[in-house]
């Protein structure tokens, strides 16, 4: 469903203006709660370090942030899908650029948006700001004059400097580029390449390829005049490059027969249909314009088959994103104290990432993705950009070929330890939930909301809807009271709304209530009990649920878990050999994903369920193709002095003998249980040591609870759950008064559960 505009106008504006406005800010990175620490951060402390870099400034990368902090720059005259709209204008964007780096490569990064369309008065800003940073990321500066500064910008600093909007996607589709025709068995040498639009990108990305191989008389141009010829005298220097001297061919139609390659980064709807089959046999089409390709993607590959087509955008295989490339170039540069990013650095990046695309493919890039079984093909000849092999492929070749370039002050020593480092500095805790949402996304399902009539729900709904995450949104509840805070709230969803109470849903309500009161009669419930609970909205939608007619089921907004979870049990049940059902909670932290469990059902386990409760978490935190490390909880270290850590110690001897693979110790306390050097040098024995533990179970419900709930009320921890362990169908219940977030993000989990299941 494409998201309304007005709606999106508005959440968009939300967003940006919560407090604090805007997306980025800064942190300190040392201690500061003593006034011995602020006597070292400022006066006399400081004075040290200045006196250090002032002796030798190779130092500030010691003694300051200056290595691992990049400015991005515009001006604000060609920002994307919007043109000329000045520097002020442009900082969104901006600010979104420096997220994208933080998140993908742990850089930090300063957005400055400079008030100047006078290429020298530009260039002479940023140099002067220019010893601050470790690089320079330019952006969103319209051609020509982008050409012109980065050149004297590369030339006159000595740290990193490159325009993404250039070489970002010649990057990718360089990349793209290599493997399209490895796979079409064709030399690039000999390749005849047509190219749609001679913009700073369009330029850069063209270079590329005669780098790569392309030969430049194989190569045609257009711009919105026609072809780079000779004779035409309007041509800046950049296109002069790529003139040719033929009278044979007049427009972009004549030129594209018997074409091997078209690259588009021009307008949607160029290319037509008869364009493409005229293109020589097995064609490559990259079709970057964004948002409307210059070829619809479906349209090309029925048109012709054995075309491989790349886009800008990510509904379609093939998706040439920049995030692919910049935020791992500048990683690796920065890394090695790099003098600039020179055309061997920027090669270094176009060959890993074509190479990446060539190795098996991780099962987790598979779950994330929905498929199972990604290989090097027509629909995958670029990585995808949720591979977390991405930052220790691409940076470390930049570092490489930066040291064997000779612009590198500070070379890697150590290429195993720098790999490690690399991933310490993911944004992990983004990272797993957009990988969540990007999976549950590839297959949507029909979820039912039991609390229909609350407005946080039915936002979040709208959410999931736009998103694309669930299929069939069905909310319950009174339907006027749905209709009206919809209507309050500007609310633009498509959803099923179904009131049990009403008489037109009675036919279904009788049979809900039989099917019911025919499995637990002999429990006690007679028909009429049945009948009044299917009026109820958490049977109601369990019984949906269980009967198909819905994939899976969200309550608890309204009332206690305690009593939202037991209509969920009443009417779905636990799955066969499950003795007893459990909670888990997620946790999304910087080192990971940590998964809390049992935070939920049972009040004081014994040690057999204990180990099911271990055992059930483990299974579905494989399913994320994650390792289970699991900690058993204790107020003592590997002490058995009390019933509860007598219990805990039962519960690890009969897992280490029962599985013997699995990763299990205990009794350990949660500090132990977190800080893998602490274990590591008292407990040198623990199965845990040199094992992160990502999975934390606690000997019973109240310390489980009130941990996760001390967690959340911090406010700074992103959480999914509670995931119910252990039910017969997707059935999950939420904690009472959960936040729009909150809501979401369990129902993102409830699709993938239901995926989970369906396979």
């Amino acid at each position: 469903m494409r998201k309304n505009i007005n709606s999106l106008r508005e959440e968009s504006l939300n967003y940006h203006s919560q407090f604090p406005s805007g997306k980025i800010k800064i942190s300190p990175t040392k201690k500061y709660s003593s006034q011995r620490d602020l006597s070292l951060a400022y006066s006399p402390g400081v004075a040290e370090p200045c006196k250090e870099i002032a002796r030798s400034s190779i130092d500030v990368y010691k003694y300051t942030s200056k290595g691992n902090l990049v400015a991005v720059i515009t001006n604000g005259s060609a920002v994307l899908g919007l043109g000329n709209i000045g520097a002020l204008a442009s900082k969104p964007v901006m600010e979104g650029k420096a997220l994208l780096f933080k998140i993908f490569s742990g850089i930090d990064v300063f957005d400055i948006e400079i008030d100047e369309s006078d290429p020298e008065k530009f260039i002479n800003v940023v140099k002067a700001i220019a010893p601050t940073f470790g690089g320079i990321n330019l952006e969103d500066i319209k051609a020509p004059e982008a050409f012109e500064i980065e050149r004297k910008l590369k030339y006159e600093l000595n740290i990193p400097v490159m325009h993404d909007d250039q070489h970002g996607t010649a990057i990718i589709s360089g990349a793209a580029l290599l493997n399209a025709i490895t796979y079409v068995r064709k030399n690039i040498q000999d390749i005849k390449m047509v190219v749609s639009g001679a913009g700073a990108a369009a330029i850069s990305c063209t270079r590329t390829y005669k780098q790569l191989g392309v030969k430049p008389e194989n190569i045609l141009m257009f711009d919105s005049k026609g072809l780079l010829h000779v004779s035409r005298t309007d041509l800046n220097p950049e296109k002069k490059e790529f003139v040719v001297n033929t009278s044979l061919i007049h427009n972009l139609e004549e030129a594209i027969k018997n074409a091997d390659v078209f690259i588009g980064l021009s307008i949607g709807g160029i290319l037509t249909p008869e364009m493409l089959k005229s293109m020589a046999k097995d064609p490559i089409v990259f079709a970057m314009a964004n948002p409307d390709p210059e070829i619809d993607y479906n349209l090309a590959v029925k048109i012709r088959p054995d075309v491989i087509v790349a886009t800008g955008r990510s509904d379609y295989p093939n998706q040439v994103n920049n995030v692919l490339g910049f935020p791992y170039i500048f990683r690796g540069a920065l890394d090695v104290q790099a003098s600039m990013i020179n055309d061997e650095m920027k090669l270094a990046a176009v060959h890993a990432i074509a190479a990446l695309a060539k190795e098996p493919v991780p099962e987790q890039v598979n779950i994330v993705y929905n498929k199972k079984n990604i290989f090097f093909g027509k629909e995958y000849i670029i990585p995808k950009p949720f591979d977390n092999r991405l930052i220790t492929r691409v940076a470390p070749a930049v570092a490489k070929a930066a040291m064997d370039s000779g612009v590198a002050r500070n070379p890697i020593l150590n290429w195993k330890i720098y790999k490690e480092k690399l991933l310490d500095r993911m944004g992990y805790e983004s990272k797993m939930l957009r990988m969540i949402q990007n999976r549950a996304r590839t297959n949507p399902k029909k979820v039912v909301f039991c609390n229909g009539e609350e407005y946080d729900v039915l936002k979040s709904v709208q959410i999931l809807s736009e998103e694309g995450i669930v299929s069939i949104p069905i909310v319950l509840g009174n339907e006027d009271r749905i209709k009206c805070l919809m209507h309050e709230n500007n609310l633009d969803v498509e959803l099923i709304i179904i009131d049990p109470e009403k008489e037109k849903n009675r036919e279904k309500l009788e049979y809900y209530a039989n099917i019911l009161w025919k499995r637990r009669n002999r429990k006690g419930l007679t028909l009429y009990d049945a009948k009044i609970r299917m009026r109820t909205n958490d049977h109601f939608g369990a019984m949906m649920v269980d009967q198909g007619e819905a994939d899976a089921v969200i309550t608890g907004y309204s009332r206690s878990f305690s009593l939202s979870l037991r209509p969920m049990l009443e009417v779905i049940g636990r799955a066969e050999s499950v003795h007893k059902t459990a909670g888990m909670m997620i946790l999304l932290t910087k080192r990971g994903p940590l998964f809390l469990a049992d935070t939920a059902v049972i009040p004081n386990p014994n040690s057999e369920e204990l180990a099911r409760i271990a055992l059930m978490a483990s299974q579905v935190v494989q399913g994320f193709d994650i390792e289970p490390h699991i900690a058993m909880l204790s107020f003592q270290n590997f002490s058995s002095n009390s019933k509860t850590s007598s219990k805990v110690s039962q519960t690890v001897a009969f897992l280490h003998k029962k599985y013997p693979d699995l990763i299990v110790d205990g009794e350990l306390q949660p500090d132990f249980a977190l800080n893998e050097f602490l274990l590591a040098s008292k407990f040198p024995f623990s199965k845990l040591v040199k094992k992160r533990a990502n999975i934390f179970i606690f000997p019973n419900l109240e310390s489980g609870n009130l941990t996760y709930k001390f967690i959340r009320g911090l406010g700074n921890i992103q959480t999914i759950g509670p995931v119910m362990l252990g039910m017969r169908k997707p059935a999950h219940v939420m904690q009472m008064q959960s936040n729009i977030e909150e809501i979401v993000n369990l129902s993102t989990l409830s699709v993938i559960d239901a995926q989970i299941r369906k396979n």
